[in-house]
């Protein structure tokens, strides 16, 4: 028997809390309170206690038949960032969308008895476990819904705060609408295939971020399912996009990897790669990402910024994506960020993203620099950089 086998899971939720105070997803007493209140194994009863209190570790619900997950308990570093995010006060009105029950237990001890917490979730299965448990860890006050989250928001009332667990590609008009006029909406918004959670403040008839975290969730299923362009290059190594403007030829795209390989550095600072990476995401002209499977990357043919995936410039027969070196000149951080790319116009490619390379290490290097909004209804026929369309509107985010 291993030791933290022979920790009990107060001690371990207790160890779990200050952890995540240390690192900073903890900053208030209210959630912390509720961390340290909520028995997190009971949401998954049949995993090791201390898989339940990793920080960094997620709890699986429910699979597909391919054996990918489609419904999990988030990691509770980024619930409670998400929850700090949210800035939930006592007596207030919540809904969640993605049930596990869990969270919503969390947000019930902090809304505390006078409030009141909504969880829904499009998968019986889902509701029926979360339902099930939540009833066990005591929460029977949490209400708990099966209805698609697109549309089933309409006649659920106001809510002082939403708070969604799975990526959404776009906002629907009834979740701003459902609204009150201080409520504030945190979801994890994904841009070009790229995921934040942003805290949204309602702004008139659209929204306004407060602020913005990078995360990994699964997708929203139904009718809010986000299109997805999908190309294998070759085994282990795609390209992906939901822009339908962006070019993406299997075959010539692998030819171009097949070919010469060039090389270019930026002389700029690498650093807080999340915060890059949205930069470079937002501001490509046409932005796909590019993944590479680790057995690629040890070949040498990709490199390693491609494992997670990274901001990929596409033409019909190039691309350029970001990478870095060791260069202690440019800075604190010691990297250079550089670009590698493959194609006939390898060179035009690098030559664009080395810009954005600098401009951001010129002007942006820092958390936090960008302000993001979500306008309803149509978007312009001619985006700005930093637009992007969706289906019930645009995100449009711009750099100070």
């Amino acid at each position: 028997m291993t030791h933290l086998e022979t920790i009990g899971p107060e001690a371990l939720r207790a160890d779990m809390v200050r952890a995540l105070h240390d690192q900073d997803a903890i900053t208030s007493p209210s959630v912390a309170a509720a961390f340290t209140a909520v028995p997190r194994h009971l949401f998954a009863p049949d995993m090791p206690l201390e898989r339940a209190y990793d920080l960094h570790g997620i709890m699986p619900v429910k699979k597909d038949v391919h054996g990918l997950d489609i419904s999990v308990i988030s990691a509770p570093h980024l619930q409670a960032v998400m929850l700090e995010q949210a800035d939930i006060e006592p007596g207030m009105r919540v809904l969640e969308i993605g049930s596990g029950g869990y969270n919503a237990a969390l947000i019930q001890e902090i809304a505390g008895s006078d409030g009141e917490v909504i969880s829904l979730d499009i998968d019986a299965d889902v509701i029926d476990r979360a339902r099930q448990h939540l009833d066990t860890a005591g929460y029977t006050r949490v209400k708990t819904v099966v209805a698609d989250a697109e549309t089933a928001v309409v006649g659920l009332g106001l809510f002082d705060r939403i708070i969604v667990t799975v990526a959404t590609w776009d906002i629907p008009p009834s979740w701003i609408e459902a609204l009150t006029t201080a409520g504030r909406l945190v979801t994890p918004l994904t841009v070009c295939g790229t995921t934040r959670s942003v805290a949204f403040k309602r702004d008139g008839d659209g929204l306004l971020s407060l602020s913005y975290r990078l995360c990994s969730f699964v997708p929203m299923q139904g009718e809010g399912t986000a299109p997805d362009r999908k190309i294998m290059l070759r085994d282990g190594v795609a390209l992906q996009t939901d822009d339908p403007q962006v070019p993406l030829d299997a075959k010539a795209l692998d030819r171009a990897l097949a070919g010469d390989r060039l090389e270019r550095w930026s002389g700029a600072a690498y650093d807080l790669p999340d915060e890059l990476e949205w930069f470079m995401t937002l501001n490509l002209p046409a932005p796909a990402r590019l993944h590479a499977s680790q057995d690629v990357i040890d070949s040498g043919l990709v490199e390693a910024s491609a494992r997670l995936g990274v901001a990929a410039l596409v033409s019909a027969d190039s691309f350029a994506y970001r990478t870095r070196r060791p260069n202690s000149a440019t800075g604190s951080a010691g990297f250079e960020s550089g670009v590698v790319a493959h194609g006939p116009h390898a060179e035009e490619l690098a030559a664009q993203y080395a810009e954005l390379l600098r401009k951001w290490a010129t002007d942006y290097p820092r958390r936090g620099a960008a302000t993001i909004r979500y306008v309803p209804g149509p978007a312009p026929d001619v985006l700005p950089q930093g637009t992007v369309r969706k289906c019930h509107g645009y995100v449009d985010v711009t750099w100070a």
